[in-house]
């Protein structure tokens, strides 16, 4: 069996595991957000589910990002806040996606992320923006 090829661009490697660790953690989401919507909102409704699942997820967000930090290589503050804005935009564009394909209209979408009409998603783009950082000064110094 041939080697896989190393990688020469030593810019290059650190985005690929930051889109991997996302793709990871929007998996991580995805299901949690089914199994949230087979079992808790039928069981507790949709206000309560909602609030149960967003500290879920965000318990989610941190795990994937801590026990991927290592191999993340994003070593300095600069990298971690360059690495979780990517993560928050890319989150962005996925909900925004998946509102649409859900059929959903811009306001309702827009609702998900206003605090003031029970949208908790702004909170959980800003953990997600934080969580390569967290995650680093959680797993302390390597």
């Amino acid at each position: 069996m041939k080697p896989l090829p190393v990688e020469t661009d030593p810019r290059a490697l650190p985005w690929r595991r930051a889109l991997a660790v996302w793709a990871l953690i929007a998996l991580a989401e995805t299901v949690h957000g089914v199994l949230r919507g087979l079992f808790l909102v039928p069981a507790l409704g949709e206000a309560a589910a909602q609030r149960i699942g967003f500290a879920v997820g965000c318990g989610l967000v941190l795990a994937v990002a801590w026990l991927c930090s290592g191999w993340l290589a994003a070593r300095t503050p600069a990298a971690q806040a360059k690495t979780g804005l990517l993560w928050m935009l890319l989150m962005l564009g996925l909900e925004i996606v998946v509102g649409l394909l859900r059929g959903m209209d811009a306001a309702r979408i827009a609702a998900e992320f206003d605090p003031g009409q029970g949208g908790l998603m702004l909170y959980g783009l800003l953990l997600l923006a934080a969580a390569p950082r967290l995650a680093a000064r959680l797993r302390g110094p390597r």
